[in-house]
């Protein structure tokens, strides 16, 4: 399905009043995802602004492109929290909120008194979604998290690696962004669940809980074994599979390598790979009649596999194996799905104008609906929009919102 252009089509999450006191990745993930989906993200920052605008950047007066990818589509107000002033505004936001969410360190938010058993009291409609690095009754609740630590305590580092070598970090963010949908999910069976009760409940998401989630196949491995799951490289977790490997393609650069995976289920995919390759006489080869079999005869198997894969690009070879029915997936860097004019298309990757940097593409939103289209739009500067979110919400007037701008002046590139 291509993205929208229809200007006249609503978005799934028009109206919903979402407060973000979130920041890095986790967080902010979530409240992304959710105004991908047309929610009104109100981002309330500290008056010089939550830190990921400015902990990656290469210039100091300019928002981190980290963050521009975080929090695109959102709106943004400063505002103190550890003020009285500031505290009872952004109640008053939760008051006409439909969803609020926080990622602070463990007792953060309480510490604000902002916990959800004072906030329920004034909003009982309100969802109150929470992430945290671990679960705040084990052990381990009061340690602080980032993606890199969600991934080596929920398991990824564990099965990431070659045989015999020491755990790496897997690339993909799922500890971060990956605890953020989430509690995605948990919002919106919530939202769902209070169409029908009226009342509003409280998510809990951890990034443990999340990776642990995101692995949870590797866990078949275990139960069928009985050890610890280990790490095969680039091996199907059960370790049962062949060919299950990377093999490098002309002509030869850092990322011209092609994955070819064969189903562990049965021979089709050998059969029909044989066939490509020109090698009908290895079909009734007793070596490889069985996935175990080829398994055991994975060196052979990667120089039948890698010296074919050689002779062509790793699109070319994609498309052939493809073509054949035969699962092969080219490595695909950054920089070529950036510039893949069907995913450009389809609005994987959508240009925004960014009021200080410039005109730039950033990923888009995945999921694609026939019935409600939003564009992407640019993160927001610090502050841009504190007086239309205080008119249109809390419906200050002119005078009050000019007089809480002069008490809360911005702050950019300072730290509490």
């Amino acid at each position: 399905m291509s993205q929208s252009s229809n200007p006249n089509m609503t978005a799934a999450l028009s109206g919903l009043k979402v407060v973000d006191l979130t920041q890095y990745e986790a967080g902010t993930s979530c409240t992304e995802s959710l105004a991908w989906l047309g929610a009104d993200i109100c981002k309330v920052e500290p008056q010089g602004g939550e830190n990921g605008r400015f902990a990656s950047t290469e210039r100091g007066d300019l928002d981190s492109y980290y963050f521009v990818i975080m929090n695109a589509n959102k709106r943004s107000m400063v505002c103190d929290l550890k003020s009285p002033r500031g505290k009872a505004l952004v109640m008053r936001l939760i008051e006409k909120a439909d969803v609020m969410i926080e990622n602070m360190s463990p007792g953060g938010i309480e510490k604000l008194g902002l916990g959800y058993e004072e906030v329920k009291k004034i909003n009982p409609r309100l969802i109150y979604a929470q992430i945290k690095g671990f679960a705040p009754e084990s052990p381990y609740g009061k340690f602080l998290s980032f993606d890199m630590i969600a991934q080596a305590v929920g398991g990824a580092y564990a099965i990431t690696g070659e045989a015999g070598g020491p755990p790496l970090r897997p690339g993909p963010h799922v500890g971060d962004t990956g605890a953020g949908l989430h509690c995605l999910i948990g919002i919106l069976a919530a939202l769902n669940q209070r169409n029908r009760t009226g009342r509003g409940q409280r998510i809990e998401v951890t990034m443990q809980d999340s990776v642990i989630n995101f692995n949870r196949i590797c866990f078949a491995g275990q139960l069928m074994n009985g050890k610890p799951v280990e790490r095969t490289g680039n091996q199907s977790s059960l370790g049962a599979a062949a060919p299950s490997e990377l093999y490098q393609c002309k002509p030869g650069g850092p990322n011209d390598w092609i994955m070819v995976y064969s189903t562990r289920a049965g021979n089709w995919h050998w059969q029909r790979l044989l066939t490509l390759m020109g090698r009908e006489d290895l079909k009734d080869d007793p070596r490889f009649s069985t996935p175990k079999l080829r398994v055991q005869n994975a060196a052979v198997v990667d120089k039948l596999v890698g010296d074919w894969c050689a002779q062509f690009t790793k699109r070319d070879a994609m498309e052939k194996l493809q073509n054949a029915g035969v699962p092969a997936g080219a490595v695909f860097d950054t920089q070529e799905l950036m510039n893949d004019p069907a995913l450009r298309k389809r609005g994987m990757f959508a240009e925004i104008e960014h009021p200080t940097r410039g005109k730039f593409l950033i990923p888009g939103w995945p999921v694609k609906m026939s019935d409600s289209y939003v564009p992407v739009k640019s993160a927001p500067l610090l502050g841009q929009h504190t007086a239309e979110l205080l008119s249109e919400w809390l419906g200050m007037s002119d005078a009050e919102i000019q007089e809480y701008m002069k008490e809360t002046p911005l702050k950019k590139g300072t730290r509490d």
